[in-house]
C-alpha cells in the first residue's frame, strides 16, 4: 500500500478535470430554487419522487417505512438478493396505500436492471459497503439521483468515481448521514451559526460501539459481511457518524477543507480474544483480526482546525459518538452526558452547565418543526432517520440543495482509506484529495433550515 501524496492527488485531479467544463452550462437550469451557483449540479423541482430501493434488510426497511410516510414519495421498485425481504417491502407499500412495487430478485447485480428499466427519480442503497459505489454509479448513469447508506465508499477511487459521475450526469449523490440530524448535533450547529461558541477550531467525534456480539461474530444481518473488513483492514473504518456533524460546524467543503490526516491503531486483542470464546465450529472461532481495537485519527483543516476522530467497535464499553465542539467562547459536548460551558455565562469555571436551558434557547428549528409534525414516535434512531429522508425528499420536490452533497460523501468517507495508509506507514501524515477542486473556498456554509 503506497502512501497517498500530493502528486497522486494532482494526477487524479487531472484525470477528473473534465467535469469542470460542466459548471457554466448548469447555471441556467430552470427551477424554483436552484442549487448554489458554485455547484456543478442543478435539478428541477419534481412533482413526486419515484424511488427504487436496493437492499431492504434491517436499515433498508427502516428507510422504506419512513419514505412511505413522506408526502410526495412513490416506491416503484425494490431489489434484494433475498426475495422474502422484497415481499416485506412490497407489503409495506401496499399497506401505505401505494401500488405494489416491482420486485428485482435475480441475484446480486439485479440492481443494474432496476436502474436501466424503471422510470425512477431516485435510487436508494442500503447494501453491504462494497456495493454502495456500484449502485450509485448505476443509478446516476441511468438518469437517476442516488442516495446511499454510510459510508459512501471504502476507497479513494470509489470516492472519485462518485464525484466525477455526479458532475458528469448532473445528478445528486447523497450519503445518508443520519447523525447530522440528531437533536444535540442540530442544536450545536444552531449555536455555531449564532456565534454562541465563537470561532470553532477544535472538535472530537467518532464511532464507539461494541459490535462484537451483535455484528462482528454474528451469522446473520451485517454479520454476514461486515466482519470481513475488520479481518483484513486496519484503520478508521466507520468515521462519518461523528465526523459529519463536526464537519458541518466547521464548514468543511464550504469555506474550509480537510488538509491532512495522521492515524494510529492499537493492538488487536479484544476481537481476537472474543473469537476464542466462540463455540467450536463457529465461522469466526480463532479468527485473526487485523483491525486494531482502538483507532484515533487526527485531521487538520486548511484553516487550522483540528478534529479527533475515534473508532472503537471491539471493546466492552457504552455507545458514544464522542461529540465535542470547541470554540473561542466555549464548548458543547454530548457524551457521556450532554453538557455546555460558555465563557461569561457559565457561573462555575470548573463545572459544565446542564444542556436543558440551551436546548430550550437554541433548539434547531428543523428538529422542533419535525417533532411538531410527527411527534416523538422515534422513527429510526430517535427520528433522525426520518429527518434525513424528509430533508432529501423536500430538496428534490423543491429543487433546492440537499443538506449534504457528493463532496461531503467523498470527503467524509475518504477518512477510511487515508487512515489505513497512515497506520500502515507508522502514522505518517496523508493528504486529503480536494474533491471540490478549489470550490470549497467560495461555497456558502450550510444554513439553518426549517421543517
Amino acid at each position: 500500500m503506497n502512501i497517498f501524496t500530493r502528486r497522486d492527488f494532482l494526477q487524479q485531479g487531472v484525470q477528473a478535470g473534465a467535469g469542470l467544463a460542466l459548471g457554466g452550462a448548469l447555471l441556467n437550469c430552470a427551477a424554483a430554487e436552484t442549487l448554489q451557483d458554485e455547484l456543478p449540479l442543478c435539478t428541477k423541482p419534481l412533482e413526486k419522487v419515484r424511488i427504487g430501493f436496493v437492499g431492504v434488510g434491517h436499515m433498508g426497511t427502516v428507510h422504506v417505512h419512513n419514505l412511505l410516510q413522506i408526502e410526495g414519495v412513490e416506491l416503484r421498485a425494490v431489489c434484494d438478493i433475498v426475495p422474502e425481504k422484497v415481499t416485506r417491502a412490497q407489503k409495506l407499500a401496499e399497506k401505505a396505500g401505494q401500488p405494489k412495487p416491482k420486485a428485482f430478485t435475480r441475484g446480486p447485480e439485479d440492481y443494474k436492471r432496476l436502474c436501466q428499466e424503471e422510470d425512477l427519480d431516485l435510487v436508494y442503497t442500503a447494501t453491504p459497503w462494497e456495493l454502495h459505489v456500484p449502485v450509485c454509479l448505476a443509478a446516476m448513469n441511468n438518469g437517476k439521483h442516488a442516495a446511499t447508506e454510510v459510508p459512501a465508499a471504502v476507497t479513494l477511487e470509489g470516492c472519485w468515481k462518485l464525484v466525477e459521475t455526479a458532475e458528469k450526469t448532473k445528478k445528486h449523490c447523497v450519503m445518508l448521514e443520519n447523525c447530522c440530524y440528531d437533536r444535540v448535533e442540530l442544536m450545536i450547529l444552531n449555536m455555531v451559526r449564532k456565534g454562541v461558541l465563537g470561532t470553532v477550531f477544535y472538535g472530537e467525534c467518532g464511532y464507539l460501539h461494541d459490535l462484537r456480539y451483535q455484528v462482528k461474530h454474528s451469522d446473520r444481518g451485517e454479520g454476514l459481511w461486515r466482519p470481513q473488513h475488520s479481518i483484513r483492514r486496519n484503520g478508521n473504518l466507520y468515521p462519518t457518524h461523528g465526523l459529519g456533524p463536526v464537519a458541518q460546524c466547521m464548514n468543511v467543503n464550504r469555506g474550509d477543507q480537510f488538509d491532512f490526516l495522521v492515524s494510529m491503531s492499537s493492538m488487536s486483542i479484544c476481537m481476537n480474544e472474543y473469537a476464542k470464546r466462540l463455540p467450536p465450529g463457529h465461522q469466526y472461532a480463532n479468527q485473526k483480526f487485523a483491525q486494531g481495537d482502538v483507532n484515533d485519527s487526527l485531521i487538520r483543516t486548511k484553516n487550522g482546525c483540528l478534529i479527533l476522530v475515534g473508532h472503537d467497535t471491539s471493546t466492552p464499553r457504552p455507545y458514544s459518538r464522542r461529540i465535542e465542539v470547541q470554540g473561542t467562547k466555549g464548548l458543547v459536548r454530548k457524551y457521556p452526558d450532554p453538557l455546555v460551558w460558555i465563557e461569561g455565562r457559565s457561573k462555575n469555571h470548573n463545572q459544565y452547565d446542564p444542556i436543558e436551558p440551551y436546548l430550550k434557547e437554541y433548539e434547531h428549528p428543523l428538529w422542533k418543526g419535525i417533532q411538531e409534525k410527527i411527534g416523538e414516535s422515534g422513527r429510526g434512531h430517535g427520528n433522525m432517520d426520518y429527518i434525513e429522508n424528509y430533508r432529501l425528499i423536500r430538496a428534490l420536490l423543491t429543487g433546492t440543495a440537499p443538506d449534504m452533497d457528493v463532496y461531503d460523501a467523498a470527503a467524509w468517507s475518504a477518512v477510511s482509506e487515508l487512515s489505513e495508509r497512515s497506520v500502515a506507514h507508522r502514522s505518517r501524515s496523508v493528504d486529503f484529495p480536494d474533491f471540490t477542486r478549489g470550490r470549497w473556498k467560495t461555497r456558502k456554509p450550510l444554513g439553518i433550515v426549517t421543517a
